[in-house]
């Protein structure tokens, strides 16, 4: 019941003032001290110091506040399969310092410790590509078309271990694959971005095994988004068949590297002149701030690459699955879906 205005509450019957007390009432003022200052009140006695609330402190709350905002998807994930924190921000949280932002030898730094070489043992001939680690307990994301086949799959990690991989779940549709190392600890996420947010003209970085050469670094810009670009489901049609090092795909209505067949899959894709070769497929693809945007995935090769030494290399037209793409497809591909 609601007490009315002014009133106090009964004192238990068995309180009485003190007759004689034993202080004198406090005067009304504070008196003053020789150097005509009035002197701070003592706290009283078992209270608690109670702390200034300035800008550091607000400062504090909001970093707080923020942090717990953007590991709100990598929070979902993990209850959604219950595996270690994927690390997810937005394109806007600095994995690099602020200072170092765009700068490619450290967002080389912060992000190749992420990237893994991948070496597939097929039926007939062997796969080259890349990974992106996700957890560190081994969770690492690459291309469908990179361990499409496989009978076994060694991954080296940038500090050169060795380890064998499974194959959890693979999506040919969108061109993605999980595997997981077996017996891994303590590596480093990469930080998944948003792709959302890419823009044409945004400066990026490749990290990948071309031909085998782990940890190489590359960069570029953004050329193009939303480009339609065609890949063969065909286990048969994996990169690295016949020793060639190439994989098939459609751009443009053309096919590049081969005949992609019948079974085909077409996805949204990010366009770079970030150099890509064979064997950065699965590799990643990483934003001015150090966050991976996306998953490399085809590049163009001329048809006298073979033949002619001016046509050799990358020709800066490189195709990567956004990462918004990879993070709506991780709970299929961690539930052991293989498509």
């Amino acid at each position: 019941m609601t007490e009315s205005q002014g009133s106090h509450p009964q004192q238990p019957s068995s309180y009485s003032a003190p007759v004689n007390p034993e202080w004198p009432p406090p005067p009304p003022y504070q008196p003053m001290t020789a150097t005509g200052v009035l002197p701070a009140p003592e706290p009283a006695p078992g209270a608690k110091k109670r702390r200034k609330r300035g800008p550091a402190a607000l400062l504090a709350a909001v970093a707080i506040v923020a942090a717990a905002v953007g590991g709100a998807t990598a929070y979902g994930f993990q209850e959604l399969a219950g595996k270690d924190t994927v690390s997810s921000t937005g394109t806007g949280t600095a994995v690099v310092p602020t200072g170092k932002r765009g700068d490619v030898a450290a967002i080389a730094a912060a992000v190749s410790p992420s990237v893994v070489e991948i070496n597939a043992s097929l039926g007939t001939g062997s796969s080259t590509g890349s990974g992106v680690v996700i957890t560190s307990d081994g969770e690492i994301v690459t291309n469908n078309h990179v361990v499409a086949g496989a009978q076994s799959i060694k991954v080296r990690t940038s500090d050169g271990k060795s380890y064998t991989a499974d194959v959890v779940g693979t999506d040919s549709s969108k061109d993605l694959a999980l595997i997981k190392l077996r017996g891994a600890s303590g590596l480093k996420p990469a930080s998944l971005g948003n792709s959302s947010g890419v823009q044409v003209g945004d400066t990026v970085v490749a990290i990948g095994s071309p031909e085998g050469l782990t940890g190489t670094v590359t960069s570029g810009i953004v050329s193009a988004l939303d480009r339609d670009v065609t890949v063969s489901t065909d286990e048969n049609q994996g990169q690295g068949q016949g020793g060639d090092g190439q994989w098939p795909f459609q751009f443009g209505g053309r096919q590049f590297n081969g005949d992609t067949g019948s079974s085909t899959t077409t996805y949204k894709a990010i366009q770079t002149d970030a150099s890509l070769n064979p064997g950065n497929s699965g590799g990643a693809l990483i934003d001015a701030s150090g966050n991976v945007i996306g998953i490399n995935s085809a590049m163009y090769s001329s048809s006298q690459q073979s033949s002619s030494s001016s046509d050799a290399g990358s020709i800066g037209l490189g195709f990567a699955i956004p990462v918004n793409t990879v993070k709506s497809d991780l709970a299929k591909l961690r539930a052991g879906n293989n498509s």
